[in-house]
Parts: structure tokens; sequence; C-alpha cells
């Protein structure tokens, strides 16, 4: 089923009991924050959480951990929420393979319901604020899809890009952001700056599911998620014009802030609780100036909480990350199986591949690092044969234990890139990078022991469905 809004995926999570209603009044600070905490901590069934009489607020209704376990995901995918983790990713796979699926223009959007203007906007009016963790240095605003365009070619659907950038709200009108350098926004805000002019942006608040999903994939620059999202979701995604800008923006959408990234602005923007699972801390970052407001009668705000894994932007993040680098990988290397790189964003990936001949293996990994999501993440690359499964934990703790002879089964590659979020780099942004080939050699490499490797007895998989069968009748 495709969804077209928050709502009705709420909806959906509610009739599968996936969504969990907060009756009792809470308090923005700590309750909320710590709620989402708790919910990640509930494992893989977890449900969302939604809140409507929160203290201190007259009319506040939040959603939070909406994506925040496997079954969540899989109901946003229109799938049993009791399908697998592997399962999912497959299914992401051939999906994928249906881009691109041109979206569906609409009218009559229902943020048109209510707008704020110039000297009217405020975002504290609006939207229920509060902070996630502790230690934050403000409130945030953590799983909106900020849209922009490339300002030397604004009229390329496909170079429109749509990300989740972390937002500190700043004041009634401004945002702090956080652009990381990698990312299509930062490509997008160099150009305007370049041009001396500001960059216009669209931010969308309350998606529909696949928004939330596509806007954290990374895709090549001139690839849409809008394009992209309508694959995965299996029907056009609808998009409306935003008023103000012009910016195609998610028809669903709950809150939309319309305005510019002010060209050549810093302010100090952190410290934040980050998906690494560490505080960053203070940096200089660029300000979004808020112009417009418009919003649906009575929002839902979604928030995402993030902090030490596996939290909801795992969950999220995690199937996002595998499906893309598989794809680039296979279109480079068919030999590649599977990639599973759902840990920190894909800090570690595992990559399970056949190989041609010797040091194949570590020809992958390398270029595991240099695909668009590798080069500021993918931080350590284990690449295992091509049958161990990479979302199988005992089996890569096996090959690692038994397949990796650190005299030659590491490459280790000094100053690369990587975000400066992750809290071991140093200087922030730069790290040395690890290759471990976790394959058994192949010729010409004869290094090792491996030519009688035990395989499974024959009868082992009719007992396999005989034993679950039996346990079954208990």
């Amino acid at each position: 089923m495709a969804y077209d809004d928050l709502r009705s995926f709420l909806a959906a999570l509610d009739e599968q009991g996936q969504l969990l209603h907060v009756a009792e009044q809470v308090m923005p600070e700590p309750d909320l924050g710590a709620s989402a905490n708790a919910a990640s901590r509930l494992g893989s069934g977890a449900p969302a959480l939604y809140f409507d009489d929160i203290a201190g607020f007259t009319s506040a209704r939040v959603a939070l951990n909406v994506h925040g376990s496997w079954a969540n995901h899989a109901v946003a995918m229109g799938m049993p929420a009791t399908t697998s983790t592997r399962e999912q990713v497959e299914e992401f796979v051939r999906r994928w393979e249906d881009f691109p699926v041109p979206p569906e223009r609409r009218t009559d959007p229902p943020f048109a319901e209510n707008a704020l203007q110039g000297d009217e906007v405020d975002l504290f009016s609006v939207l229920p604020l509060f902070r996630l963790n502790e230690g934050d240095g403000g409130f945030y605003v953590d799983k909106a899809a900020v849209v922009s365009r490339d300002p030397r070619d604004p009229d390329h659907f496909g170079k429109q890009n749509v990300g989740v950038y972390r937002m500190q709200v700043k004041g009634r009108n401004r945002l702090g952001l956080q652009p990381v350098p990698m990312h299509d926004i930062a490509l997008h805000l160099d150009e305007a700056e370049r041009a001396g002019e500001d960059l216009p942006v669209a931010i969308a608040l309350g998606n529909d599911p696949m928004i939330s999903v596509v806007a954290g994939t990374p895709l090549a620059y001139d690839q849409s998620e809008y394009e992209m999202a309508g694959a995965l979701r299996g029907a056009p995604a609808p998009i409306a014009t935003a008023p103000l800008t012009g910016i195609d923006v998610p028809w669903g959408c709950e809150v939309l802030l319309e305005g510019v990234v002010e060209g050549r602005e810093r302010e100090i923007e952190g410290p934040f609780g980050e998906f690494t699972g560490h505080y960053s801390g203070g940096r200089s970052m660029p300000v979004v100036r808020v112009d417009r407001i418009s919003y649906r009668t009575d929002p839902v705000f979604e928030s995402l909480y993030l902090g030490m894994p596996w939290t909801e932007v795992d969950h999220l993040i995690g199937p996002a990350t595998c499906v893309p680098l598989h794809q680039q990988l296979k279109a480079e290397f068919p030999e590649v199986r599977a990639v599973n790189a759902m840990y920190t964003h894909g800090l570690l990936a595992i990559v399970s591949t056949a190989k041609r001949y010797g040091g194949f293996a570590k020809a992958v990994g390398l270029r595991t690092m240099t695909t668009p999501h590798g080069l500021g993440y993918c931080k350590l690359v284990i690449v295992v044969d091509e049958d161990v499964d990479p979302f199988d934990l005992p089996q890569v703790m096996w090959a690692l234990s038994t397949k990796v002879n650190p005299a030659g089964d590491l490459v280790n590659l000094p100053g690369m890139s990587v975000l400066e979020l992750d809290p071991g780099s140093q200087p922030p942004g730069m790290s040395n990078k690890l290759v471990i080939d976790a394959t058994t050699p192949v010729s010409p490499d004869a290094r090792g022991h491996y030519s009688q490797p035990v395989a499974d007895l024959p009868e082992a998989a009719a007992w396999v469905g005989k034993l679950q069968e039996l346990m079954s009748r208990k």
C-alpha cells in the first residue's frame, strides 16, 4: 500500500498494533525524548508513539519512533510487519530496479489550509518544540525533508535534492542547518555563494514514510528522490508546488517552511546528540531564514530520536544505505552478492562477493569506500565470501576469526575523507580507513589451508523443516 501522508501511515500502524497512544499527560522534557529513547530498546517490533496531551501546550500532536523498528519499516513498504530484515532489503533492491517512476503533481495540498508570512512567521507558534537529549544545544527539527535546487541548472528535476539535515531552531524565523560537505545541498549552497546569492529552500515536516526513507538515501547527484520514492512505494509520489519558492515538495506534508539559506552567513550550531552515540560539538554552520510557514490544521509534529544505536534513525537509514551501495557496486562488480551497511550510517559495511582472482576482494572493499556514500562514511569495510550472509553476524564473525591473517588481509588507508561527525576522526573530517579481507584466498593467492571445508550434510535442509514443524507443535 502507498501512503500519501503521515496520517494515513499512522492509521495503518494503528491497525496493525504498531502505534501506541500515550493517553496520560507528559512533560515535553524529559518525557518525549526519554520515551523515544526507551522505544528504541524494545526490539524489532517496537511501536511508534503518539502524544496529544503535553504539558505547556494547548494543542500539540507529536509522533515519535515512526520508523523505529523492522516491523514499522516493513509496514512503510506495504509488507507484513513480520517480514525479516533480509527480506526487506531484498525487496528494496527489487523495487529499486523500477526507478525512475515519475511523480504525480497535485493541487490543493493539505498544508495550504493555513499560512503565516513575513512578520507573522513564528516557528514557536506552530511547532511543539522540545530537546531530545539533555545535552542538546537547543530545539532541533531533525526529520524534515529539505528540498533545494542546483543554482546552475534549476530546471533539471533530477538535480533537485531532497535530503534530511538536522536544523537547530535559532529564533522565531531562523534555523541553523548542517550540510555535510559530501551531501548535495552543500554543493547547491556552494554554487549559490560563489554567485553571491542566497539558496532558496523548502522544508517539509511530517511526511509520508517513503519520503523520509528516500530523503536519507544516498542517490547519485542527478537521481530524483521523488522518482525513487515512486519506485519504492509502487505508485507515483504525490508532489505539489511550494507557494513562495516554487520548489517541488511532498504533497502530503504536515508543515512546509520556505525561505533561503543566507549566503555566507554562519552561526554557532550545536551540540547535538548524534547517530554516532556521541555529542557533536558546536560548529559554525549556515543559517536558514524562514519567510513563510504553511501548515495543516492541527499538524502532527514528527521528531526523530538519535543516540546510542540502535534507535529509529538506524532502522530508517539502514536499508536505504545498504541498497544504493549494493547497486553501485554490482554495476561494476557483478560478483557482489549482498551489502550490509546498517551500522552507524554505513561507517561499517560488510560486503559479500564472489572472486575472480587473488586480491579481488580488496578491490571491492576499496571501491566501496569511493562510492558517493562511501566517501563520507564506510570507514571500515569487511569483505566476505559469497556463501557468507553479511546479515548473519555469527557467520561474519566466523569469517573474521578463520579467514583473516593480519599480515596480508588488512589494507590501511591513511588520510581519507569521512564526515566530521565521526568522533574517531582526527582532524574532524579526516580518518584512516580499513579494508578487512575475510574471504578465502583464490589463485594466485595460495596462503592458508582452506582445501577441506566442512559442508552441511545433504539431509540437513530437510531436517530444518522437520525440526521447525516439531517445535511448532509444542
